[in-house]
């Protein structure tokens, strides 16, 4: 921007030699004006293209450290380190809070929210409403297609069976992660989030398509058999192990109320063949 010495010369006046003439003061206004308006216009240019940037490469401020032991660090780290994924599929996807985290690190990547509970259709759509790299599937995530009995007793909970619950039963559809990747182009690889209480298995089994291009999976796991089919932590590592995949982190430790004993935590699993895995120092 020109400083005032220089307004002054161009309209035939120094500073401290003389007064502006009215005609030369309104100039001055008129240039001065349009000097701000070309900052302001420059600015939400680079406005522009920085959201532009990091809708294409994530964010571009600089990233504090992600904080271990939460979703968010996880995510974070995810971010800053890798591995790389393009689809993220959120199954128990609930009222969409768990994507909404992930949009924060990534929000170029391609969605797909599952969720069985009709209390949720509402919000989900009219969240996917708003991205258009969001798709929502109201279904229950299984090793089959067609309709499987739910437990939709508590709207933030809920399970998937084959045999119908003595309360709260409902029945809903039921597809496999092979089926919508492959029906709506999600391309790999992917990130998969389990939220799902117990019928890890069967959606696991569905999804053994996709599972060679999966790159990330998060899994709530537990300490305690809370379905049939449940799986304890150590078990689920070693499912996942012979899957290819190994545990790299974990967040979100809950323990339960009755007794303080180790009740969930959410696992992150990676590619068994994963640089991290190769080294076995500490530092």
């Amino acid at each position: 921007m020109p400083s005032l010495k220089q307004y002054l010369e161009k309209f035939g006046l120094r500073s401290g030699k003389g007064a502006l003439t009215p005609q030369a003061a309104e100039a001055l206004k008129i240039a001065l004006r349009d000097a701000t308006d070309e900052q302001k216009r420059n600015r939400k240019e680079i406005e522009k293209l920085r959201k532009l940037l990091e809708q294409r490469f994530g964010l571009l401020a600089p990233e504090t450290p992600a904080r271990s032991g939460t979703m968010a660090g996880i995510l974070k780290r995810l971010h800053q380190q890798g591995p790389r994924f393009e689809t993220i599929i959120d199954i128990g996807a609930s009222d969409a809070q768990w994507t909404k985290l992930a949009m924060e690190s990534f929000p170029q990547n391609q969605y797909l929210m599952v969720e069985a509970q009709p209390v949720h259709e509402s919000a989900l759509k009219a969240f996917a409403s708003e991205h258009t790299n969001v798709q929502v599937v109201m279904a229950a995530a299984g090793a089959r297609q067609g309709e499987i009995y739910f437990d939709a007793g508590d709207p933030f909970g809920g399970q998937a069976s084959d045999t119908p619950y003595p309360a709260n039963n409902i029945v809903v559809p039921v597809t496999t992660l092979n089926h919508e990747a492959a029906s709506r182009s999600l391309t790999g690889p992917y990130l998969v989030k389990f939220d799902t209480h117990g019928f890890e298995i069967p959606i696991l089994q569905g999804a053994a398509d996709i599972l060679p291009q999966t790159s990330v999976i998060i899994m709530e796991c537990y300490n305690f058999a809370i379905s049939q089919d449940c799986l304890l932590f150590p078990d689920m590592c070693a499912h996942m192990k012979s899957l290819g995949f190994r545990c790299v982190d974990m967040a979100d430790v809950m323990h339960r109320e009755r007794d303080g004993a180790l009740w969930q935590m959410d696992l992150v699993f990676i590619r068994s063949d994963r640089p991290e895995f190769e080294c076995l120092a500490y530092r």
